[in-house]
């Protein structure tokens, strides 16, 4: 998503927030060495990884940040802490991805387990709700949160229709928009080695087969469903 944004011209700021894992961050330096390596031009947002060893406050950080860029992308951990729960109250757009399955889904929502109705919104859509109540008292912003069905198989399947169906009730309840994401795919594992995406293969003048324009165009349509022409000039995306 950063480095989409990055080529479409915008100037990209990307904060790890995982300080421990560091996945957003050793992407980019993989990308950043390839670079180097091909000596191809590559577009590439300005990346740094939280330490809040070295300055805690993470609002001061991206309020910075966001007075030198046009956007700015923080990528939050897979954990509730004082850091990520500050990041969504800050954040303008929240992209939530999903594995398309019960078990992500119930992070949000729990569901029935004969009817697989929803039957009340979970931890982490009730976190999101308090950010969003704190956002409005601060300066009367609204975060436009997204889901994002991640990692969709290419068959239809009874799953999928129930996963789809308890996302759009539950999209109703607590407000959020729902977005395809990328399939189920090698080629996206393949690439983090070498911090590329598709949108780089004609770049590097590799070969692109059908299954990889297809994915080129997943990654298109998942940037259009962002709706990017809406945000203000200044933005700050949480993941």
């Amino acid at each position: 998503m950063a480095v989409a944004l990055a080529a479409a011209g915008k100037k990209i700021a990307a904060l790890d927030l995982d300080t421990r894992q560091r996945t957003l961050g050793r992407y980019l330096e993989n990308r950043a060495a390839t670079a180097r390596r091909t000596g191809h031009e590559l577009a590439m947002p300005d990346f740094d990884t939280f330490d809040p060893a070295r300055d805690p406050d993470i609002k001061r950080r991206i309020s910075t940040l966001l007075a030198q860029y046009e956007i700015v992308v923080v990528d939050t951990p897979g954990r509730d802490d004082v850091y990520t729960r500050a990041v969504i109250e800050q954040a303008d757009t929240l992209v939530t991805p999903i594995n398309d399955s019960f078990i992500d889904l119930d992070l949000i929502g729990q569901v029935d387990p004969e009817s697989f109705k929803v039957r009340r919104p979970s931890f982490y859509a009730e976190l999101v709700w308090e950010a969003r109540k704190t956002r409005a008292r601060t300066d009367g912003g609204t975060v436009d949160w997204i889901v994002m069905r991640n990692r969709l198989q290419h068959l239809e399947a009874r799953n999928m229709r129930r996963v789809a169906d308890a996302l759009a009730d539950l999209s109703k309840r607590v407000g959020f928009r729902v977005i395809p994401g990328l399939s189920e795919r090698v080629i996206y594992r393949e690439l983090f080695p070498k911090g590329l995406t598709l949108l780089d293969l004609k770049a590097l003048g590799a070969d692109a087969g059908l299954g990889h324009i297809a994915a080129r165009q997943e990654l298109r349509e998942m940037i259009a469903g962002l709706a990017l022409s809406q945000w203000p000039q200044h933005q700050a995306a949480a993941r």
